[in-house]
């Protein structure tokens, strides 16, 4: 099958040519002409599978064979919104509407989110905007202040829909359904079915065609995974090994908290390992250079939280490292989708100390399949180490898998913040990956935002300081990270 098949206009098959595209994956054969037809769909398919161009070349077709209207101020209307969950995303998918549009120069689109001025924001609304790419929480700063108007909105996206349940974005998405009008396209793409997906598209959806290309939470077969055991001390010293032994240029590494990015990328620097950290408590241009960097090849290692698992397209990119498992399954699935993308050969390695032995049985669970181990010489660890607990904010998860208090919680200098300022201190205002412009806005906080404060007493800090959390449990946090409520239902906010 080839573009041509599918209906598209002659512009949109001119700019697939030029992108170096010749036949759709499958789930934009599916999707295309699904979204063409004008009914809601709700599509789902392995990460890296092309699911943004799913609904982007659609939604470009019908809005250039459409009639632009203008909005209450008498400015051209906003026709096309598009919801990510993080910044990274929202550039991205932006980025494809910039790259399938280029020869409709009368659509005109826009990226919007926080940790950035929203002056520059405003005069682009001013001067006409068709498709709007945004989280939802600059979008409701913005809705709130009165600079835009959604009452002419012929196409909604939810792109990455589990991630935004993950983040408790559930009452944001219900503000910004309430802004919409009641008749409109409504597409929901997401990289996994849970059943909490299902939950919201039954309230979102009116008669959807459905596509599932790939089984749930089925990893890429393109990935060849692995896990070395190591001791918790020795992580580090493992990675620098696999990185030099190895002659890795270009390795994306997971870690779990902010801090333990930050002291992880500290160490590679040491090590002469060029390396950058991304997350929340970075600034919008610290994120932006240190991305821009790692996919040009001038940095050898992006260190980043999982608020990155959703916002990065690297073309060939040859290594995920899970420096820490996640602690939530399905995050597995969406750090290592980001090699093996569009067919290309990628590696996964998850270096495993004791602690994680939980998680890892979790994750084999979920994907339904056992994970290859392998010692690297060297680096056996020690048979008489012992779990120990892993701490995360308020939380403390057990070797056994119960959940206990942490009697020494992190301490958080402010929660609430005005609209469009974020909040205070550490725990303050972002859910959207940062809806702030200073990354802090409403308090001082307490502890150095590089290295995420003290540990809680009992803690370690031996593989990257990851072992404490800046925020409690449910909590969303200011890099965009989901709130770890796993124990329930993903469809409503967190308590707080």
């Amino acid at each position: 099958m080839s573009f041509d098949s599918l209906g598209l206009a002659a512009p949109l098959l001119k700019a697939i040519a030029d992108a170096g595209y010749t036949s759709p994956t499958p789930i934009q054969a599916q999707a295309i002409p699904a979204v063409l037809k004008g009914g809601d769909l709700m599509a789902g398919a392995q990460t890296g599978t092309g699911k943004t161009a799913g609904f982007t070349l659609p939604m470009l077709h019908r809005l250039q064979a459409g009639q632009r209207t203008l909005d209450k101020r008498g400015r051209p209307a906003i026709r096309a919104l598009v919801l990510t969950p993080t910044r990274e995303l929202a550039a991205q998918v932006e980025e494809s509407v910039q790259t399938y549009g280029k020869y409709l120069p009368q659509l005109k689109s826009m990226v919007m989110f926080g940790g950035v001025g929203m002056q520059p924001q405003i005069n682009k609304l001013r001067d006409g905007v068709d498709i709007l790419v945004a989280t939802p929480g600059r979008l409701l700063d913005h809705a709130g202040l009165g600079n835009l108007d959604l009452s002419k909105i012929e196409i909604l996206v939810l792109d990455e829909a589990d991630r935004m349940l993950d983040m408790g974005f559930i009452h944001d998405i219900k503000k910004v359904l309430a802004l919409l009008p009641a008749q409109k396209q409504t597409l929901l793409f997401s990289a996994t079915f849970s059943d909490d997906i299902k939950n919201l598209a039954d309230r979102l959806l009116n008669q959807p065609a459905l596509i599932e290309v790939a089984r749930r939470n089925q990893t890429n077969d393109q990935i060849a995974q692995k896990v070395h055991p190591v001791g918790r001390e020795r992580k580090k010293e493992l990675l620098v090994h696999l990185i030099k032994s190895g002659d890795w240029h270009q390795v994306l590494v997971f870690t779990r908290m902010k801090h333990g990015a930050n002291r992880l990328t500290d160490y590679l620097n040491d090590q002469g390992i060029s390396a950058m950290a991304i997350h929340g408590n970075k600034s919008q241009g610290a994120r932006t250079k240190a991305l821009a960097d790692f996919k040009s090849g001038d940095l050898t290692c992006l260190v980043a939280t999982d608020i990155a698992a959703r916002g990065i397209d690297i073309d060939q990119l040859p290594h995920v490292v899970n420096f820490e498992l996640p602690n939530v399954p399905e995050d597995y699935v969406h750090r290592i989708g980001r090699t093996g993308r569009a067919g290309a050969q990628g590696e996964a390695v998850s270096l495993v100390c004791v602690d994680e032995n939980g998680f890892l049985r979790d994750i084999e669970k979920l994907i339904k399949r056992e994970i290859p181990k392998a010692i690297v010489p060297g680096f056996a660890p020690d048979p008489n180490e012992k779990a120990e607990p892993i701490v995360l904010g308020r939380t403390v998860l057990n070797p056994n898998g119960s959940r206990g208090r942490n009697p020494n919680p992190p301490q958080h200098a402010g929660r609430g913040g005005r609209p469009g300022g974020g909040g205070g201190g550490n725990r303050g205002g972002s859910r959207d990956g940062g809806r702030s412009n200073n990354g802090g806005g409403g308090g001082k906080p307490q502890a150095h935002a590089g290295h995420g404060g003290a540990k809680p007493a009992g803690s370690h800090t031996g593989h990257g300081g990851a072992r404490t959390a800046p925020r409690p449990q449910g909590q969303p946090s200011r890099d965009g990270g989901a709130p770890r409520h796993t124990n329930g239902p993903r469809l409503t906010q967190p308590k707080r």
